[in-house]
């Protein structure tokens, strides 16, 4: 693709490294930019930045938060005994829209997957583990996306607990194999979470 701007070539060349942005899209929005009022795009660099200078995790759930203590694990209207374990801020998002949980989560920031180098050493998972030693957990709900990598995550966490009062549950698979959460329609997510089934039958199921 060649550029008759040495600066339209490099905005171009950061924005395709967006995920799902090709360099032709990376263009088209990029050229849409241009044609905008300088007030837009200003508004634009200057939400990010303080996005990316300001933004805090949540120091229990680790869920992107712009204070140290999120408002699901601050309200006192949710359910302290019950948390759902899931992968990003995005699956978060997607449980909350069904209305069906009022209990808290837990976000991992990924799931374990050897072949891209990520082990449990670089998710949250002993802060789960340390939480959950704490005795005030009734149940861990397991709702990582049915794959390969979320299934390895859901028994190793499983395993970690042994011995331990919890109980351990996922939820149902109205989900479809491979499907992740946030693609989910909210009748069949929050279907989902209401018929979760214990983890020990997911297993036999397998």
């Amino acid at each position: 693709m060649d550029f008759s701007s040495k600066l339209l070539e490099k905005a171009v060349n950061e924005t395709s490294q967006l995920p799902g942005i090709g360099k032709r899209t990376a263009l088209r929005l990029v050229l849409h930019l241009l044609k905008q009022p300088t007030e837009q795009t200003t508004r634009l660099t200057a939400a990010l930045e303080q996005l990316r200078n300001t933004v805090k995790f949540c120091s229990s759930c680790h869920n992107i938060s712009d204070v140290a203590l999120c408002e699901i694990c601050a309200s006192p209207k949710r359910d302290r005994s019950l948390v759902c374990v899931v992968e990003d801020i995005r699956d978060v998002m997607a449980i909350e829209n069904t209305g069906q949980y009022m209990g808290l989560y837990h976000v991992l920031g990924g799931k374990i997957s050897p072949m891209e180098g990520v082990g449990p050493r670089e998710l949250t998972i002993t802060s789960l583990i340390n939480k959950a030693k704490l005795g005030e957990i009734r149940e861990l709900i397991f709702a990582l996306s049915s794959t390969m990598e979320g299934d390895t995550t859901n028994f190793y966490i499983y395993k970690q607990l042994a011995g331990l009062d919890i109980n351990t549950s996922t939820i149902a698979r109205g989900i479809a194999v491979g499907d992740e959460l946030e693609y989910a329609d909210e009748v069949t997510l929050g279907r989902s979470i209401l018929n979760r089934i214990p983890f020990e039958g997911s297993l036999k199921a397998n």
